[in-house]
């Protein structure tokens, strides 16, 4: 059995990106395909053994509760009109357990991360966002999870990004002890492309050890005035090693407009329920398009 069997799943942001829709309405709810978001990081945690979630939560967050929770009103309907399978679907997630955690006010993932303390306790534990989606198939988490096993330290999820968006995301200075499995020597957030010390991105997947929340406890504000988890990790570099794996498989930034797009066309195309239409609608799309 794991012994990682907790996930954190921070969903205190303002989705300012996604402005008018999540107005009052929470980014990690926004349907793909027939799923809000958040649901994709839950299914791919548990397929991992994961089985207790701690979602930190900020205002206009309580559907997010909702969605996982019972409607009895709603189960009961299904039952009474024969729908099995749309309550087998519903009722797929309701063996996991959920714990919800306000945030307060939105200073970044390491004060998030620090807000699941109380939960989290010593031990090991995922951190999934959500709105980074990995293609399904795909079995990033578990290796992750198995390198966790082998290293018993902290395994960050990297990926090859191009130069013009290193800026967006934290970068590691490392050094490859086998193939696509760096140790980190160095991490810099969102650095300007020529002072970049690599390539190589931290994604939405993290096993992080309970030693972080000490040094979260002790952080100073950084970038933004936001408690930074690259900062943190970069501290705990001096009293532990940490490890990326990069990956090379697909994922989507839904956290923005045309990666949500992307996804929501890529997984409609793999849905038992649409996919043969979308596909003969999309085929007549590009054929108008070439027209014109």
């Amino acid at each position: 059995m794991s012994s990682v069997t907790k996930a954190l799943l921070p969903a205190a942001g303002l989705g300012t990106r996604f402005l008018p829709a999540t107005k009052a309405s929470p980014k990690e709810m926004l349907p793909i395909v027939d799923k809000p978001m958040i649901q994709y990081a839950v299914e791919e945690a548990e397929s991992c053994g994961i089985n207790e979630f701690i979602v930190i939560t900020g205002r206009h967050k309580r559907t997010l509760e909702d969605h996982f929770d019972t409607v009895y009103e709603l189960e009961e309907d299904l039952k009474q009109k024969g729908k099995e399978k749309l309550l087998e679907e519903i009722n797929r997630l309701s063996h996991l357990n959920f714990a919800y955690i306000r945030q307060g006010r939105p200073l970044g993932l390491g004060h998030a991360i620090l807000r699941a303390r109380p939960f989290v306790k010593d031990e090991p534990f995922a951190v999934l966002l959500s709105d980074d989606i990995i293609d399904p198939d795909e079995n990033l988490l578990e290796r992750m999870i198995g390198l966790y096993e082998e290293f018993r330290s902290p395994i960050v999820a990297l990926e090859e990004v191009p130069a013009e968006e290193i800026h967006r995301y934290g970068v590691i200075a490392g050094a490859e002890e086998r193939p696509d499995l760096y140790r980190f020597t160095d991490l810099v957030e969102k650095p300007d492309p020529e002072e970049a010390p690599s390539n190589l991105a931290i994604i939405g997947r993290y096993i992080l050890t309970p030693e972080l929340f000490d040094i979260l406890e002790e952080m100073e504000p950084g970038k933004g005035g936001e408690y930074q988890l690259t900062d943190a990790l970069r501290e705990l570099l001096k009293v532990r090693p940490v490890y990326g794996v990069v990956f090379r498989g697909k994922r989507y930034d839904a956290g923005d407009k045309f990666g949500f797009l992307k996804a929501t066309v890529d997984l409609a195309l793999r849905s038992s329920t649409v996919s043969e239409k979308f596909r003969e609608y999309l085929v007549n799309v590009a054929a108008r398009l070439n027209r014109n």
